[in-house]
């Protein structure tokens, strides 16, 4: 099919596309297909550097196919449709093997459970403590999508004790540092976070007493 076939925008976005990035849908596109034929599960691609603006535009792109998807029927036939998923099934499951942005792993889970796959939200979680830096998971910890805060805390709360602390000193995601250090001490036992939370606890305690 041509790309013109999935409309407009889908057509104007992937024009705006770099070839780099064209390549990695197309390739994916292409595993996929042979993974069909032959039975076998399709694998992400080799191992690449990160690549920010590649997040940022796949993430339009998905957006675009995710939005023509919701109009098919009256302008599209059964064949066209299933093409129009299959590469918006294909361009999110890129972006979930490279990205580390906070905002397009909030655009992956919401579609996920848009879609009731379940299995996707699972792996996109288990993604974010090897992946994802302590503050973009923070960040996440601040969405306002309830099923992205929550993956986001408990990734937190499972994360290293010294890495919490080291984020205390962060005037932004201090208070989401603390919360996760609560949970350690409390839901988890970890004594370590509980000494820390009886300090911080006693110096606010001293600190109010001096201001009165």
């Amino acid at each position: 099919m041509m790309i013109e076939d999935f409309g407009a925008r889908v057509a104007s976005v992937w024009e705006t596309l770099r070839s780099t990035t064209r390549n990695l849908v197309e390739k994916a596109l292409q595993s996929s297909a042979i993974a069909s034929s032959s039975a076998q599960p399709a694998r992400a691609g080799e191992s690449r550097p990160y690549d920010a603006r590649a997040d940022w535009e796949l993430s339009r792109l998905l957006a675009a196919l995710d939005e023509r998807a919701l109009e098919v029927g009256a302008s599209m036939n059964t064949a066209q449709a299933k093409e129009l998923r299959q590469m918006a099934d294909t361009t999110a499951f890129v972006l979930q093997t490279q990205t580390q942005s906070a905002e397009v792993f909030a655009q992956l889970v919401a579609r996920a459970h848009r879609l009731h796959d379940f299995a996707r939200i699972d792996q996109l979680a288990d993604a974010l403590a090897t992946r994802f830096a302590p503050s973009e998971i923070c960040e996440l910890a601040r969405c306002d999508n309830g099923i992205v805060r929550a993956l986001a805390k408990e990734a937190l709360a499972q994360s290293p004790t010294s890495l919490l602390i080291g984020l205390l000193a962060d005037p932004v995601d201090s208070e989401i540092a603390l919360d996760a250090l609560e949970r350690q001490a409390t839901e988890y036992g970890s004594e370590e976070a509980r000494r820390v939370v009886q300090i911080l606890n006693q110096a606010e305690t001293v600190e109010d007493d001096f201001l009165e």
